[in-house]
């Protein structure tokens, strides 16, 4: 592989890392501020959004230049316009912790009961993206296949909060409406998930040209 063509493809995980972890701690701060029905913390997740699609740009052009300028062979070009789809996924899920995060300016308190799965959701999704970024990195489709498990944990967790919902909505009308919001917040945390097992579909693609479907 041409020196210029490597450099490239290792800014290229430089900058999905760059968004990674800006999503890992959108998501993490919404869900801190759901906890604690903090209206501030979740504008500070809000504004954060900006920066994530200022990332994703920088991915598209910098992919595009290096398809133009470096010719590459069909495995780095899988590679290649793997890294725009992944930005695009990772620009969604951050898109998706705003949703959270405006749930949670919505949100009149106190909460109808302690939040256990929903946290435990978002910690498990945080996962999911650093593993499916860790498989990029590597081209590593093993790794990139566990991404199925994980999600399949998500939606039973999932199912679990809307299940308990449910529950509370029934016995309490007056909890309906932030039975709601915390229904739509487990299905954006849900979302999240499956664009995070869309990022080990795009591995696997990458390692063997071939589309799987891990959802």
């Amino acid at each position: 592989m041409r020196q210029p063509l490597t450099e490239g493809l290792v800014s290229l995980i430089s900058l999905l890392r760059q968004m990674e972890q800006e999503v890992d701690r959108m998501l993490q701060d919404a869900i801190r501020s759901l906890k604690d029905l903090d209206r501030e913390g979740a504008e500070q997740c809000i504004l954060a959004d900006p920066k994530v699609n200022g990332l994703e740009t920088q991915v598209n052009e910098a992919c595009v230049r290096l398809i133009v300028t470096q010719q590459p062979v069909a495995s780095d070009i899988r590679k290649i316009v793997s890294a725009m789809k992944i930005s695009t996924d990772l620009e969604r899920m951050a898109d998706l912790a705003v949703d959270v995060a405006k749930v949670v300016k919505r949100i009149e308190g106190p909460l109808m009961k302690p939040l256990i799965d929903i946290p435990r959701m978002a910690d498990l999704t945080v996962r999911m993206i650093h593993r499916g970024l860790e498989a990029y990195e590597k081209e590593d489709a093993a790794l990139a296949a566990e991404l199925a498990v994980m999600d399949d944990e998500v939606d039973h967790l999932y199912n679990a909060v809307i299940k308990d919902l449910i529950t509370l909505m029934a016995a309490d009308l007056s909890m309906t409406t932030q039975g709601m919001y915390l229904s739509f917040v487990a299905r954006y945390i849900e979302r999240i998930a499956d664009h995070a097992t869309n990022i080990g579909e795009h591995v696997i693609y990458i390692v063997s040209g071939e589309r799987k479907d891990l959802n």
